[in-house]
């Protein structure tokens, strides 16, 4: 039977990143880079995004398709791991490619353009160089935060018009 969880491999709200990088063989492996910590592990990070959403009930699958029936967004669709903790991520390329890295969109503090690639400086001061235009990383935090605009006021709106039975106070 396959391992969903694992408290090494644990994407948390100090994520930062979980990055394709490729080895001297040439394997993609996951570089994740935490707040306080960075480690490798052998799953792709499609597959370790996909074991964190399993852990809060679904998976990336079931968080795509979520993303898509709130907001209409099909390709490179960023997800929320788990929205009470603000885990939202979104990915660099399409989820299927073996390059696709996740970043975490409420760490980032600002993006700039380099000759070939596009620096993350995220909000603790570690930085990220990517493989992905400036434009295309900027469209991507921007629909992150229209996807997180549009589910927390979901969720927003459940929490203030609950209805139905209330639980009698027990005696």
């Amino acid at each position: 039977m396959e391992e969903l969880y694992s408290p090494l491999h644990e994407i948390t709200p100090l994520t930062l990143a979980v990055v394709a990088k490729q080895d001297e063989a040439g394997n993609v492996r996951t570089y994740v880079l935490e707040e306080e910590t960075e480690y490798t592990v052998e799953q792709s990070p499609s597959k370790l995004i996909d074991y964190a959403c399993r852990f809060f009930g679904s998976s990336l699958k079931g968080r795509q398709d979520g993303t898509r029936d709130i907001c209409g967004i099909t390709h490179k669709a960023p997800i929320s791991i788990d929205p009470s903790s603000g885990m939202y991520f979104f990915p660099t390329t399409s989820p299927t490619n073996a390059k696709c890295s996740w970043i975490a969109h409420s760490h980032i503090d600002h993006v700039t353009r380099t000759r070939d690639k596009t620096d993350i400086v995220f909000k603790n001061g570690k930085k990220l160089s990517l493989d992905a235009s400036y434009g295309s990383v900027m469209n991507q935090i921007h629909r992150t935060a229209q996807f997180r605009y549009q589910l927390d006021n979901r969720i927003k709106h459940l929490q203030l018009h609950k209805t139905g039975p209330r639980p009698k106070p027990s005696t």
